[in-house]
């Protein structure tokens, strides 16, 4: 018995010690890897730029293999969800910032710059959380701190290559520097003069706002990504938008710090010398177009007047006739405004909407309020529109934009157009040319379309075009002797 006893004994304590051994479930010493990503979403960046330089080893950048920590130096920029330690930037730092406070100038620089200051960007992806207009209008503030204090210019292009490429993108999405879903790394951007230069990397699955603390804010993070592309490292200044630590912190501009690294690079910007207006309203001596064999570039009806616009010129008609001194600079009226316009019009607070090309300016009566903005913020993916048309019917007034056969109508709650699939202009407007040059609603209500040297009545009630039309510009309007 005595000896059974010793072996039941002995078998209770192995078993206790065996136990110890074991791992509790869910300890908290015990460190867990998120699950990879399965097939279901696998993201292939094509970048539109294909450069043979030798990647820079911050390019290559790869946070150290677990369980073995990070030095702080090198701590991603992270969601507090997932880290105890302040958030930071996902772009490493150089070891030899650490003894940069030895030197006299605190920003640091990467040592690549772009060699010309008229930059494109394209925006490849957008976060689920915001729409399409509100993510453009966050960049556009974001490159317009740096902007404003250089030479700089930032233009959207969608359909061709840009020299700024963003992106939301989850996981491994081909640059060695993988995301890792909610929490975690935030965002990275590559350096001038890199292999992938430009290109700049936002985490899909992060929570994005903008001026909200719950959040991420986006446009504290894509200033500072901004500055990276443009060629600067980290800043050792506590609250510089280059400081490696991220900071919610409105309004957002940059510290003495981020501007002493930014004309470093760039420069100061550039200022116009003001032009003071010539006493008189002569015409230069280079000769104005003809009015009478003249394809007008836009017409409009600003401040009750009509005003026809060609090249850099502009012809002022009031009870239907043309004012002495005309045709003069249009330029006189807005300084400013592009020297060839592509259409015009006013809203209904008195504004006036010029356009060119991609962009828009709009002008509070002699006075540039706004611009140039891409016309994509208004939902707008064509550039050259051919005319614009602000039209009152039926108690209500509305705008419309035209090209190449198409229309748009903008929404004025969003400041958007309606849809992004236009319609055809033979739809609504019957009898009315496709490739229109011009359009503006005259006081009588009827709206002219103007196509080459000619025009159009149209009448918005029958939906049709009146009888006797088209008839020349030139004769009805400037009186000229037509054949």
């Amino acid at each position: 018995m005595r000896v059974s006893g010793l072996l039941a004994c002995a078998f209770a304590l192995h078993v206790l010690l065996t136990a110890r051994c074991l791992p509790l479930h869910g300890g908290q010493g015990l460190a867990k890897h998120k699950e990879s990503p399965g097939l279901s979403y696998i993201p292939h960046l094509h970048s539109e730029k294909r450069r043979g330089r030798v990647p820079h080893p911050q390019d290559t950048f790869k946070p150290p293999a677990w369980p073995k920590e990070e030095p702080h130096i090198n701590t991603p920029l992270r969601n507090s969800s997932r880290a105890t330690g302040p958030k930071r930037c996902g772009v490493p730092d150089y070891p030899e910032q650490r003894d940069v406070h030895l030197r006299q100038k605190r920003y640091v620089l990467f040592g690549g710059r772009w060699p010309k200051t008229d930059l494109t960007y394209k925006i490849q992806r957008f976060p689920w959380q915001m729409r399409e207009d509100k993510v453009r209008r966050i960049f556009q503030e974001a490159l317009k701190v740096w902007s404003d204090v250089t030479p700089l210019t930032f233009t959207e292009v969608v359909n061709q290559e840009a020299d700024i490429v963003i992106d939301f993108t989850r996981y491994w999405h081909g640059d060695n520097l993988p995301f890792d879903g909610p929490g975690g790394i935030l965002a990275h951007a590559f350096f001038p003069r890199t292999h992938r230069e430009g290109d700049i990397h936002f985490d899909y699955d992060e929570s994005w706002t903008v001026g909200n603390e719950l959040g991420t804010d986006l446009l504290q993070v894509a200033a500072h990504e901004f500055g990276h592309v443009l060629g600067l490292q980290h800043s050792l200044v506590p609250g510089a938008i280059m400081s490696p630590f991220y900071s919610f912190s409105y309004p957002l501009k940059l510290s003495e710090d981020d501007k002493k690294g930014i004309q470093y690079l760039y420069g100061p910007p550039v200022r116009a010398q003001p032009q003071i207006p010539a006493e008189t309203n002569d015409i230069p001596s280079a000769f104005p177009p003809d009015a009478c064999h003249t394809d007008f570039d836009a017409v409009s009806i600003i401040r009750g007047e009509l005003f026809f616009f060609k090249a850099s010129y502009a012809w002022r008609i009031r009870d239907g006739r043309l004012q002495a001194g005309y045709p003069a600079l249009a330029s006189r009226h807005w300084s400013g405004i592009p020297q060839k316009i592509d259409a015009a019009y006013e809203d209904k607070k008195g504004n006036i909407w010029f356009f060119e090309g991609s962009n828009y300016w709009v002008f509070d009566a002699e006075h540039r309020i706004k611009g140039p903005d891409s016309l994509l913020s208004l939902g707008l993916r064509v550039s050259n529109i051919q005319a614009a048309l602000r039209v009152k019917e039926h108690h209500s007034q509305h705008t419309y934009f035209f090209k190449s056969g198409n229309y748009w109508r903008l929404d004025p709650q969003e400041n958007r157009v309606d849809t992004s699939a236009p319609r055809r202009i033979q739809q609504d407007w019957w009898g009315v040319p496709e490739e229109i040059d011009a359009a503006f609603q005259e006081a009588s209500g009827f709206v002219v379309f103007i196509s080459r040297r000619q025009y159009w009545k149209f009448d918005p009630v029958q939906r049709k075009v009146l009888e006797g039309y088209p008839r020349y510009i030139g004769a009805d309007f400037f009186g000229c002797n037509m054949p």
